[in-house]
C-alpha cells in the first residue's frame, strides 16, 4: 500500500499531491508559484544567513 504525501502549497496553504501529477509541486497552481517568484524577485523574501561583512570596516583594496 503506497502513502500518498501531501504538503501545504507555500502560498496559499492549499493541500498538494506530491507526485509528478502535480506538475507546480509543491505550490497548488501556476497562479501560486508566480506570486512566490514575485517575492523572491522583490527580494521580500531571503533566506536567513550571515550578513555580507565584505564593506564593513571601511577597507577597500583602491586604498592601498
Amino acid at each position: 500500500m503506497n502513502k500518498v504525501t501531501t504538503v501545504p502549497c507555500p502560498q496559499c496553504k492549499t493541500p498538494v499531491v506530491w507526485s509528478e501529477k502535480s506538475i507546480y509541486r509543491p505550490f497548488c497552481s501556476k497562479q501560486c508559484q508566480l506570486i512566490d517568484f514575485g517575492e523572491w524577485a522583490e527580494e521580500e523574501n531571503s533566506i536567513p544567513g550571515a550578513p555580507d561583512m565584505s564593506d564593513s570596516d571601511g577597507w577597500s583594496e583602491d586604498e592601498y
